[in-house]
């Protein structure tokens, strides 16, 4: 169980129970989001038997938690759920009976087209139902729009854009995400066999959720929408019943708490460097000649017996030999 801050007793924390049992604990109309990734039932291995139910009892299951949940969103709040495409007709029907559907996302996982089934087509997505409670529901599109590439920019004064209103924040994320999913050396990467980009859950929380916030997980898995509330300003609450991984949902939400932190410490101011004063490359030697002391004109000659005296050289004058100027 994990607890991030002085909040209500049921906010910031990760209950490692089932959330059928735990949801008692949440008052009702008091999240502003539900977003949850529920076992398929594709018979993975979630360290319990969650999916690998029948048909029937995986439907009867499913609307229970739904039946369960839906009370704790507050009026003008937001369901999404991640489906696959085997059960989502019948889950949606659910959910039509009880919210308004507004979208059906598709997310292309991008994955290679290599291998898969020989007699059907390669299941590369999963499905995305977003519902809401009432008209008035809580939506931030400006906190979602898509910046245009270089291209769309350059066109903009095409008149292909003629009476067309042009958002100088960007466009409308489409109903088709195509998000890669996680390999497995993403630095994101858990040990969770259906773990979901931090890219796709902050969308959904920075569009459906308003800043600090409630969303609710009924099925943590590895923390994802756990880490990406505390990224995006919001809170969380949320169960997981499998132990081992409640205990990579404490490991990640440690580690995001360190890194928040050291983001939110005063960064010492750098230093401007020091100006450098221009270097004058030395002067070459400067050979300096004392300059010789012109000879007087010749006088008569007295007698042969007189010598001629030698004129004195004159001293050098003292001269460095490396002038730097």
């Amino acid at each position: 169980m994990t607890k991030l801050a002085e909040r209500p007793d049921w906010v910031n924390r990760v209950y490692c129970e089932d959330a059928l049992a735990g949801l008692a604990r949440i008052p009702d109309g008091s999240v502003d989001l539900i977003l949850t990734d529920p076992p398929y039932n594709l018979g993975k291995d979630y360290g319990n038997s969650s999916d690998q139910q029948s048909v029937a009892d995986y439907l009867r299951w499913t609307e229970a938690w739904i039946d369960a949940a839906l009370p704790k969103l507050k009026a003008n709040g937001s369901l999404y759920i991640f489906l696959t495409w085997r059960y989502s007709p019948e889950i949606f029907v659910m959910l039509k009976q009880r919210m308004a559907m507004m979208n059906e996302i598709i997310w292309d996982r991008r994955v290679p087209s290599m291998g898969g089934s020989v007699r059907s087509f390669s299941s590369v997505h999963d499905t995305i139902g977003f519902f809401v409670k009432r008209k008035d529901y809580y939506f931030d599109l400006d906190a979602v729009r898509i910046a245009y590439d270089a291209a769309t920019k350059k066109a903009r004064s095409r008149s292909i854009f003629i009476g067309a209103k042009w958002l100088e924040v960007g466009y409308n994320p489409k109903d088709l995400w195509s998000v890669s999913r996680l390999h497995k050396e993403h630095p994101e990467r858990a040990d969770h066999p259906t773990q979901k980009p931090l890219e796709i859950i902050e969308r959904m929380l920075k569009a459906s959720c308003p800043p600090g916030g409630v969303v609710l997980d009924l099925f943590m898995g590895s923390g994802t929408t756990a880490l990406a509330a505390k990224r995006c300003g919001r809170d969380f609450v949320g169960f997981e019943l499998n132990p081992d991984y409640c205990a990579i949902i404490e490991q990640r939400l440690a580690a995001l708490a360190q890194e928040l932190t050291a983001e939110a410490m005063p960064q010492p101011e750098k230093k401007a460097p020091a100006k450098r004063r221009a270097t004058v490359p030395k002067a070459a030697k400067v050979a300096v000649k004392t300059p010789v002391a012109a000879k007087k004109p010749a006088t008569a000659k007295k007698s042969s017996a007189v010598k001629k005296t030698p004129a004195r050289k004159a001293r050098s004058a003292a001269v460095a030999e490396d002038v730097v100027i």
